[in-house]
C-alpha cells in the first residue's frame, strides 16, 4: 500500500478535514458520509467519530490508501 505524508502546521487535525485535505473525499459531506459508515480507519481500527483528532504520526487508511500525520 501507497503511503502518503501529510503534513500539518497545527497541533492536530480533524478526521475529516485530513480526507478532505488528501483529495480522499472530494467534499466535507463525501468524508462525513465514508467516515460515519465506518470505511476509515485509524491506526488499524474502524473509526465513525469525524471529529476525531489526529496528531503526527497517526496513520489513516481509506480506499486502499494510507495517509500519515507528519509536521
Amino acid at each position: 500500500m501507497t503511503c502518503e505524508k501529510i503534513q500539518i502546521t497545527t497541533e492536530f487535525i480533524k478526521l475529516d478535514a485530513l480526507l478532505k485535505l488528501s483529495g480522499a473525499a472530494g467534499t466535507g459531506g463525501h468524508a462525513k458520509v465514508v467516515i460515519t459508515e465506518g470505511l476509515v480507519k485509524v491506526d488499524g481500527e474502524v473509526c465513525t467519530a469525524r471529529g476525531k483528532k489526529l496528531y503526527p504520526g497517526a496513520v489513516v487508511e481509506f480506499e486502499g490508501f494510507l495517509y500519515e500525520v507528519i509536521v
